[in-house]
This record gives C-alpha cells, sequence and structure tokens, in this order.
C-alpha cells in the first residue's frame, strides 16, 4: 500500500532535512541529519508519512509560537492596561475543538492503513505488468530469531529435518584488520542472509531478558520477550548489507550486539544454506568469497 501523500511538504523536506544526503545507505554516520535512506517500498512509506507530520507538526509549532508571541506583546500591562473581562467566545471556542479533530483525522487516513500494512503480513503483490500476483509459500524466507545475552541465534525453516541454526556475534576491534570490510561495532562474524527479491518473516523472542531487534533501513523494530513470540516481516528489495541494533537495554554488553543483515542473490543464498548444513564455517567462507563486504557496501550506499 503506497503512501498516497508522499509528495506533500516535499519542497520544505530539502531545508528541514538537509543532512540526510549525506547518510549511507546501510550505516549510519557521524553527523547524521534525518532518516538513513529506506531500503524498501514500506521503509520509503514510513519516510514519507514521517515527513509529512514533520511538515504538520512545524506549521503547529509556528503558529503558536507566533501566536503566543503576538499575546505577549499586545495584551501585557502596558499595551492593555485594563483587560476585557468576558470569558466565553463561541466560534474561538468551535475553532480550537474542529481544528484539532481535523488534523488528528489527516494524519489517521494515512497512519492507520500504514499500521496495518506494517503488521498484517501481504498476501499479493503487483508485478511489473501491473497486476496483482497472489503470494504463496516460496515467497517467504521464515526465520526464527532468538536474543541472548548478549547475540542473536537464527534459525532458518527449510526443509530439512535438523534445524538450520547458527549464533551471530560481534566481530571484536582487535580482529576487524582480520576481516576487510568490516564496521567497528556493527559486523558480525556470521550474520543473517536472505534471498534478494524474497519476503522475510521474523519470528522473535528471548531466552533471558528482554531484547530488540531493530534495523532502521528498513523501519522495523520489534522486541524480543522471553515466553513470548512476536512477528515482523519486510521485503528484501535491495540487495547489500544492512545494520542495525538491539535497541533494549538488556545488560551490561547491551552496546556489543549488533545486527547484520545481508541481502544476496537467489543463487547465493542458495548455494549457502546448502553449505550451512553441511559445515557453518565453509558456508561463510563461500558467502565472503561470493559476495564480499567491501562490494555489497559500495552497492548498498548506491542505492
Amino acid at each position: 500500500m503506497r503512501f498516497q501523500g508522499r509528495k506533500i511538504g516535499a519542497t520544505l523536506l530539502g531545508a528541514l532535512m538537509f543532512g540526510a544526503g549525506l547518510a549511507h545507505a546501510n550505516i549510519p554516520i557521524d553527523g547524521q541529519f534525518g532518516m538513513q535512506p529506506a531500503a524498501s517500498e514500506r521503509a520509503q512509506t514510513i519516510t514519507d508519512f514521517h515527513t509529512y507530520l514533520l511538515v504538520i507538526i512545524t506549521v503547529i509549532t509556528l503558529f503558536v509560537t507566533a501566536l503566543l508571541v503576538w499575546v505577549i506583546f499586545r495584551y501585557n500591562s502596558r499595551s492593555n492596561a485594563t483587560p476585557a473581562r468576558f470569558s466565553h467566545n463561541t466560534v474561538l471556542e468551535v475553532a480550537w475543538t474542529t481544528l484539532p479533530v481535523m488534523i488528528l483525522i489527516a494524519i489517521a487516513v494515512f497512519s492507520f492503513p500504514l499500521l496495518y500494512a506494517s503488521d498484517v503480513e501481504p498476501t499479493s503483490e503487483k508485478v511489473a505488468s501491473g497486476e496483482s500476483r497472489e503470494l504463496t509459500a516460496d515467497d517467504w524466507v521464515t526465520i526464527k530469531t532468538y536474543g541472548h545475552q548478549w547475540y542473536w541465534r537464527y534459525i532458518y525453516d527449510t526443509d530439512s529435518e535438523e534445524p538450520v541454526e547458527f549464533e551471530s556475534r560481534l566481530i571484536p576491534e582487535d580482529d576487524l584488520a582480520n576481516n576487510p570490510g568490516s564496521v567497528r561495532q556493527l559486523s558480525v562474524y556470521q550474520p543473517m542472509v536472505v534471498p534478494q527479491g524474497k519476503y522475510v518473516r521474523l519470528n522473535i523472542a528471548a531466552y533471558d531478558v528482554i531484547h530488540s531487534w531493530a534495523m532502521p533501513a528498513f523501519r522495523v523494530k520489534v522486541d524480543a520477550v522471553p515466553g513470548r513470540l512476536n512477528q515482523l516481516w519486510f521485503k528484501a528489495e535491495q540487495e547489500g548489507i544492512y545494520f542495525g541494533q538491539c535497541s533494549e537495554l538488556c545488560g551490561l554488553d547491551h552496546a556489543y550486539m549488533p545486527i547484520e543483515l545481508r541481502i544476496v542473490p537467489q543463487d547465493v543464498y542458495d548455494q549457502w544454506l546448502t553449505l550451512l548444513r553441511e559445515d557453518e564455517t565453509e558456508a561463510f567462507e563461500y558467502l565472503e568469497q561470493a559476495q564480499p563486504r567491501t562490494s555489497l557496501q559500495q552497492l548498498a550506499s548506491v542505492q
């Protein structure tokens, strides 16, 4: 579902978020102003809605500020020594009740469909011809995601009887030199890998304390709660590397619990998954050879 008002306030966007153009598509940078560029159509819709709200908030703030300044200078004790004693104004009371309601309706018209689209998995998608196509199980990749202190564990839902799983841990700073293209505090030894063009379903929980799986480029964030299964979905549209972090304070090493997501071509994913069933080390060595970190980061930054 596309946000129909995506161009509202576009002329103000450059002035209000002038630094956004400095950001890469997959990594935060020092001095970044605004969101990371969207990595999916739904993420772009959320960004457009954010811009729409920013325009509304800016107009309200300027109006209230101007009104306060006018009241301070027009109705102070020097300018208005004898204040009026009336207490009601029907027109004004109707206006300050009706206008906020209209603003809320203008927000709800776009926010409710967006909330629904973000929460409910799609059952169809539009193809290049403009027609709708029903989604099947083959269009989805399901990954069970468990938060631990302080790493993530991923279990891939495949046709094999044995679960395909691995742990995703931070590359420490003293080992960055041995992993070309890795990013301090963000890169991991075994990243989550998904195929480009597929829909990804994450079933999220935790083993110990509350964690939170967050990926800014996709505008997704869901808590991992012990004893409770939460879910999120996104479409892996653009090939590249994307970074996130645990976004719930979870203890001593909370700051060392990053998330690395790699979106690769279908053939690379199939081969990686085949190798993963046999040997985890060999699978991730193949991944580094087929899709090196440096090339994927450059690709995501351009996109």
